[in-house]
């Protein structure tokens, strides 16, 4: 039977619906979609695309800390863009959170976010 935990911080921002921040099913933790909201306002961080990104790379980051990990544990990130003409600043922001060897990745364009947010992202860490 594996070993099956929640994974919760008030350094992400809280579920906006009946889902988790992250599970952990023995080393694998599986990360909820995390849009650029601010953990203390619950609000968008701005209209800015590189902000947006910045604020989920933080979000993912800080579930991957309490899961004992970090965004360098990261195996498999899905990106999804209201915009894909944003692929080229998400790859600039990207290389400033990642180093090699960099996660699977899938980048896909969808018409709308929760929120009106430009970016969520979410994927699956491998804690050592």
């Amino acid at each position: 039977m594996p070993n099956r935990a929640t994974i919760n911080t008030t350094d992400a921002p809280e579920a906006i619906g009946t889902y988790s921040q992250a599970v952990k099913v023995n080393n694998t933790v599986y990360l909820s979609g995390q849009i650029p909201l601010v953990p203390e306002t619950m609000e968008l961080i701005s209209a800015s695309i590189d902000e947006q990104i910045e604020q989920v790379f933080r979000n993912l980051s800080a579930v991957c800390e309490e899961a004992g990990g970090s965004l360098q544990d990261i195996v498999k990130l899905n990106i999804f863009l209201t915009d894909l003409s944003n692929f080229g600043t998400v790859n600039e922001v990207m290389a400033r959170y990642f180093e090699t060897p960099y996660p699977a990745r899938a980048a896909i364009g969808i018409s709308e976010l929760p929120r009106g947010a430009l970016v969520e992202m979410d994927g699956i860490m491998v804690a050592v």
